[in-house]
This record gives structure tokens, sequence and C-alpha cells, in this order.
């Protein structure tokens, strides 16, 4: 009998509703595959599948045809011990192939990196605090710092070249005060960036996890505004704008405030009066549920894709609520680094974010 739980319950395509289901081929890149990036139609085919030199540093999306990919380097020693989880390093475009185009590198970057069009890139990285400057950071597990240090998080714009054009620096402009780590978290990182996005020309978009909030930073001036805080988040994730005003987030729940029951759940914000406009969770609501990673996409007919990450399944809802598609990610892998496989032993189809693609966003495609 098939010992791993998530195999025993079915992989690959579980439904579709071809009327319903928004049209096009899912993106996504196992955690511990070593560098595989896959394509998939609507019936849970392989499309195309890449193959590349980093395992992934989260995720990977399409580009004017061309494949962002976020890897994992491993150039520098691990900064604590879930650093090698999440750690990332190397940001570049690959053509269909996998040929290296361009390549982005800083190997303190983790979690998120936004790639432009133009080949800029926005991207989360860190910067040690030490003594007097962790000692400011408020809440998490006594004790719990990473031989001393509070590694706090930077948001970093650069050129193409690696130039940066842009930084804003967490320590600077949030008050440890307000934006304090929750109570079960160790002290190694704050306030733990994982998704950053550009809301317009002078606006970023950005998840906090470890303080459970949703700011938004004006680059001009560096100030932050809170979205969403831990009265109505969860240790979320992808903080995306949708148009209207609105921010799409996933909510994963948790150590929600005020509830004795975990579950994940997808959240519409609306950014003028912070209140939620569309909201989607299972019934049982604790049926839909992942501790960490996640994420939610629009589709172009108004359908939600959305990722329980931890768990490898990605599955598409109406505005209504009705599920129309469902794909369990069948590659089962352990850690290819020592490092990591330590600390996060065993198999996992585990993967950060999936993204959905029409027919025309892949001109290659049809050729291959």
């Amino acid at each position: 009998m098939e010992q791993n739980t998530l195999k025993r319950r079915g992989t690959g395509l579980i439904g579709s509703d071809r009327e319903l289901a928004s049209p096009g081929y899912t993106l996504y890149a196992p955690l511990a595959g070593n560098g595989i990036v896959d394509l998939v139609d609507l019936d849970g085919e392989l499309a195309h599948r890449w193959t590349l030199p980093y395992r992934p540093g989260r995720h990977a999306r399409l580009l004017d045809g061309e494949l962002a990919y976020n890897g994992a380097t491993l150039n520098i020693a691990p900064l604590f011990a879930m650093w090698r989880k999440y750690s990332g390093g190397s940001m570049g475009r690959y053509d269909a192939q996998g040929v290296l185009l361009n390549e982005i590198r800083d190997d303190y970057q983790h979690h998120d990196a936004h790639h432009y069009d133009d080949g800029r890139v926005l991207y989360a990285t860190v910067e040690p605090l030490r003594g007097a400057d962790a000692a400011r950071i408020r809440g998490g597990v006594p004790g719990t710092e990473a031989d001393g240090i509070v590694w706090s998080d930077v948001i970093r714009e650069a050129a193409p070249d690696g130039t940066s054009l842009w930084e804003w620096r967490a320590v600077e402009h949030l008050d440890p005060a307000e934006f304090g780590l929750q109570p079960h978290y160790w002290r190694e990182h704050w306030p733990l960036i994982n998704s950053v996005y550009p809301l317009d020309e002078h606006t970023v978009v950005a998840s906090l996890r470890s303080v459970s909030a949703v700011i938004t930073i004006d680059r001009r001036t560096g100030k932050a505004s809170t979205l969403a805080d831990r009265a109505s988040l969860a240790q979320q994730h992808h903080a995306t704008p949708v148009g209207d005003g609105r921010i799409l987030v996933f909510d994963n729940g948790t150590f929600r405030t005020g509830e004795s029951v975990t579950y994940s759940r997808v959240v519409e914000i609306d950014t003028a009066t912070g209140d939620i406009a569309w909201s989607y969770q299972d019934s049982p609501r604790e049926a839909f549920f992942t501790p960490f990673m996640g994420g939610a996409q629009r589709l172009p007919n108004g359908n939600t894709l959305i990722t329980e990450a931890a768990f490898g399944r990605i599955f598409e809802v109406t505005p209504e609520r009705r599920i129309v598609w469902e794909y369990v990610v069948p590659s089962f892998t352990e850690y290819p680094d020592p490092d990591t496989a330590a600390v996060f032993p065993g198999i996992s189809n585990a993967i950060f974010r999936a993204y959905r693609y029409r027919g025309e966003d892949i001109p290659w495609l049809g050729a291959l």
C-alpha cells in the first residue's frame, strides 16, 4: 500500500470543467525538483519542461514567452536553519530551451522577485541587525536570534545589469513596536517579506509574514501604510493588485487571531476601505489549509487560480466559489542539497506558487 499520504489521495489531474475553467497552461516549479519547471495543459498533460541549473528559489513566471525564474544559488552558508528553505540568489530569464538570457545575482535574496517586462527586478533581500538595533525588534521567542543577529528585510529594485535603482530598508521605515513579531516566531528574521509587487509607478505592496501585515510603500518617501494586519490576516502570502483598487491575498491562517481552527482562505481587499470585498474558503473550512507558502492569481475570465502550496495542490474557482479545475503535482522528490534535506527530510511535492497562461502568451509552444 502507498505510504505517502498525498500520493495515496491522488495526483495529476483531479477534475476539470472545460466550460467554466479559464483556458491555458499552468506553470509550476517543484521546490525539491532540482531545477525542473513544468507547464501542464487543462487535461493535466505535460506541455513543456525546463531543466535549469538551480533548484527553485521559490517560483517561475512567463514574460513575453521567456521564463523568469528565481533559483537558489546556495553560495553562502545558511544564515539560520530556515534560510536554505526560502533563499534564492539567482534572478534569471531563460528561453524555451532553458538557455540563460540574463541574470541578476544577490545571494541574500529570498522569497519573492518581481520581474518587469523591461528586465528590471524588484525583490526582497536581507541585512544584519546587531546589538541595540537587534534589541529594538519586538516580539518573537526570546533568545532565538541567529547568533545574536536579527536579519532584517530590504526591498531593492535592480536594473538588468544588476545596478541598484531603488532601496527600502524595513529598519528605517517600520516601527518595531507596531510591527512586532508574533509570539511563536523565532527572532532570526524580521518582518519576513514574502511578496513584493508594484502597485503603480510610485507604490509597492508587500506582504510581511512574521508580523501578519500587508503594507503599501511610497517609493518617493519610504513611508509605509498598513493595508491589513493580524486582525484580519494570519501569516499571509502573495499580495497582488487585481484592478479596481483591490489587492488579492493568500491568507494562510496559521495562528489566526480569535480562531481555534486553522484554515486558509483567499481574500480580496479594498485598498480604499480595508474591507474584504470577496473571499474563498472551503466547506468545511479546515479542508483547505497550507501552513506556509501559497498563492492566488486572478484569471482573465474572472476565476481565481489558488495554490495550496505545501501539498502541491492547484485549483481554480469561479467568482461564485465553484471549483472548476484541480491538479496535484505528481513530482515527489527529496531536496537535493544536504543542508535543506537535513531541516526538511523526506519527499515533497510542494510548490511556492502556480500561474496560468493563455496559449497566445506562449508563442513558441505550438512550434515545439
